[in-house]
């Protein structure tokens, strides 16, 4: 059962101990900075060798682990180095993930087959890793996957990577359905782009600017915008929110 929890008015995380995959940059590395101002413990899993430098960036005692999340070795080092550091787990953020701009006619299948690796495959057994830890320690939790715009509308030249975002607004409900009797929760958000380093490379000129006017809100996502909802659904506030999609796409998608 997911305990009702009274909402807390500052959305404390005080003391929680989150996993964040791709934490290193973009939304996950944002996710990072958040959580920190609000007294989270911190494991940041990422390809990036210097995982470990961006975690104590944000704070001596937190931990970085350099490592590929689609390998099972590394998804359980990392829940057993955040176990050792910190006592024990409460949150994971399933944020890494790639994107590939093809026309479906020409995409390769070894493309395909990476970014449902990475974006699908890895973020459930991710989740897999963290939720059996939690059902066999009995302890509440909460899973935040990313999903995307891409996952509930159709996007010329995305068709892996709406497949993969589609898949994981699928996943997050069934476990979700699943997991709600062992008290854990289980969400997903879905940004529109998203003004990381790459966001800005990727949609700053005409192409951006005419997204942007078909967009109620008439502009992107800053990533703090994203890390923010992040936080929200982790916390005692979201107590009663499970199997969730919540779009962060400033009205895109209402069209």
């Amino acid at each position: 059962m997911i305990a009702y929890e009274k909402a807390d008015p500052s959305y404390s995380l005080e003391g929680k101990t989150a996993i964040i995959t791709g934490g290193a940059a973009g939304i996950g590395f944002a996710t990072a900075e958040f959580f920190a101002e609000k007294g989270v413990n911190l494991i940041l899993a990422d390809l990036n060798k210097d995982a470990c430098g961006k975690a104590k960036a944000l704070g001596a005692k937190n931990i970085g682990i350099a490592g590929n999340v689609c390998d099972a070795a590394y998804r359980t080092s990392v829940i057993e180095a955040g176990v050792k550091a910190f006592g024990k787990i409460d949150i994971l953020v399933n944020s890494a993930g790639i994107v590939a701009l093809e026309k479906a006619e020409t995409l390769s299948e070894d493309f395909w087959n990476r970014t449902i690796s990475i974006n699908l495959t890895a973020s459930f057994m991710m989740a897999q890793t963290f939720g059996s830890y939690l059902i066999g320690h009995k302890l509440p939790g909460s899973i935040v996957n990313m999903a995307s715009q891409a996952g509930t509308i159709a996007l010329d030249k995305h068709v892996a990577y709406c497949a993969s975002k589609g898949g994981i607004i699928a996943m997050t409900k069934v476990l979700a359905m699943e997991w709600g009797k062992y008290g854990i929760r289980v969400n997903c958000v879905s940004p529109t782009v998203v003004l990381t380093e790459l966001g800005r490379k990727a949609w700053d000129g005409p192409v951006g600017d005419a997204l942007k006017k078909e967009i109620p809100a008439e502009r992107f996502a800053e990533p703090d915008e994203i890390a923010g909802v992040i936080a929200f659904l982790c916390s005692k506030a979201a107590s009663m929110i499970t199997g969730h999609d919540l779009l962060i796409d400033g009205g895109y998608t209402i069209k």
